[in-house]
């Protein structure tokens, strides 16, 4: 069984508050970059989604900076997964393993500095990411971030059968239970993550969900996460379905976590 640490790499203050669950429409909202860093017998350390990176992500760029404007991003040094990373005791190489559930920059910001790890993606999600053809692309996508050489795995819509779902894919050259599953909607290659931890099977779901309350009926989740998950997909149907999914694995027992939710960090 994998060991399984949660951590925020990345905190966002998105104005309009209220918006987003905040207590006002004067005050800021709160959302965060929930990734995980599996530590595994055999296979090192496998990190799920890296977040923004370091304090000077959205400083090197303009698409950076007028990400930071729209979500208030305003990460510390101490968040970066590198810094993280090595206050848990580990030397940074020990992440020999990257799984992200998509390249947004606020999911792979922080690939840069790990430039030896293999990094995991569906294979649409990567053609989609170098190909930039819509503006929602050009916008989402920062090619900067992974211009350093990466040694990509990439997987695509055959696969493996897990919890009655197609297409799942486990790591190659991971022994241990983590997987890729197709999630898509959010982005063309969008995929949750899954192991097999000490308290039975997790999933990182990225943005296939906003808030946790999306796993019920979606009446309590605030307008502004409705929007926003409207605004950033890139095929409504699929996403929906996608929803519909997460939540008949939430019925089911599967404790899944959103990328933005900090009610939902431990």
């Amino acid at each position: 069984m994998a060991r399984v640490h949660h951590l925020n790499c990345g905190t966002m203050h998105p104005p309009l508050g209220a918006l987003t669950g905040g207590s006002s429409w004067f005050s800021r909202g709160h959302m965060i970059c929930h990734c995980w860093l599996i530590e595994t017998a055999r296979d090192g350390l496998i990190l799920v989604d890296t977040g923004l990176g370091d304090a000077g992500v959205l400083r090197r760029n303009f698409r950076g900076k007028s990400f930071g404007m729209f979500t208030g991003a305003r990460p510390g040094a101490a968040e970066s997964a590198l810094a993280q990373v090595v206050a848990l005791g580990f030397a940074a190489t020990d992440v020999r393993h990257i799984a992200l559930t998509h390249l947004d920059l606020d999911h792979a910001g922080g690939l840069v500095d790990f430039p030896w790890a293999t990094v995991h993606v569906h294979a649409a999600e990567l053609a989609a990411a170098e190909a930039r053809t819509t503006l929602l692309a050009q916008k989402r996508y920062e090619p900067a971030r992974w211009s350093h050489g990466v040694t990509w795995a990439t997987y695509d819509d055959f696969g493996d059968r897990w919890m009655e779902l197609p297409a799942v894919s486990r790591l190659r050259g991971v022994e241990a239970d983590v997987a890729l599953v197709p999630l898509i909607g959010h982005t063309r290659g969008h995929s949750a993550v899954v192991v097999q931890g000490d308290a039975g099977w997790l999933m990182h779901a990225g943005d296939a969900i906003y808030h946790a309350s999306e796993l019920g009926d979606g009446s309590a989740t605030p307008w502004g996460i409705r929007v926003l998950a409207s605004v950033l997909q890139t095929d409504r149907a699929a996403r929906l379905a996608s929803v519909d999914v997460l939540r008949h694995l939430a019925a089911q027992g599967i404790a899944i976590n959103s990328a933005h939710d900090p009610k939902q960090l431990p």
